[in-house]
């Protein structure tokens, strides 16, 4: 047990230091790639990997949308009315979340904008999932993560606007493995045109 729980810790280390150096790198393209490279090594060899060990011995890889630069966009945080909001999960049961603002953007022309919710809980942490066009067919149905700072996916702010760079857009754990409980995208964080950008669906992963 006791080894299991420091193998978890070493893989929250590597994803924190991961998007460390995201923030830190003024090539969004540069980033990614090293992002796609480290991931791809994490779901290959690391103990933790959403994939079981069956799967990893075949895997080769995640299946992505080429980078985009049009989908990286930076939003505008509006606070608004906090209310206690009970997100499914993926066993059927409930995470509660705290709707604490939203994040307004435009996206190939589109106004846009997506709830931010904050984890109630030990700490807390911000949390932006989304689903879209894709959810479904192209990528997985109970939507994707764009932030997690619980699990240190943030992607950091620009001139005082939040960084979305939907090219980093990743499927939760449960998308591979039942044995993982994940938050999915609630109605209300709909994007209703396709956003081919970031991870696609987990039944394409090779």
């Amino acid at each position: 047990m006791a080894g299991e729980h420091l193998s978890l810790l070493d893989w929250k280390r590597r994803i924190f230091e991961l998007y460390a150096s995201i923030r830190s790198d003024n090539v969004p393209e540069r980033a990614w790639r090293h992002w796609c490279a480290v991931r791809d090594e994490l779901f290959a060899e690391h103990p933790q990997s959403p994939l079981d060990e069956a799967r990893r011995g075949d895997f080769e890889g995640l299946e992505m949308f080429s980078y985009d630069p049009r989908f990286r966009v930076l939003a505008e945080v509006e606070p608004c009315e906090q209310v206690v909001l009970p997100i499914g999960a993926s066993d059927g049961e409930t995470i509660t979340f705290v709707r604490f603002a939203t994040a307004g953007f435009q996206l190939e022309g589109d106004e846009l904008s997506l709830g931010l919710y904050w984890l109630e809980g030990y700490g807390g942490g911000l949390f932006l999932p989304f689903r879209d066009a894709t959810s479904e067919s192209e990528t997985y149905g109970g939507g994707r993560y764009l932030l997690d700072t619980v699990k240190g996916s943030d992607l950091g702010e620009s001139d005082g606007r939040l960084v979305l760079d939907f090219n980093f857009a990743y499927n939760p754990s449960c998308s591979y493995d039942a044995r993982w409980v994940c938050p999915l995208a609630p109605p209300a964080n709909r994007i209703p045109a396709a956003v081919r950008a970031g991870e696609r669906h987990p039944h394409r992963a090779r």
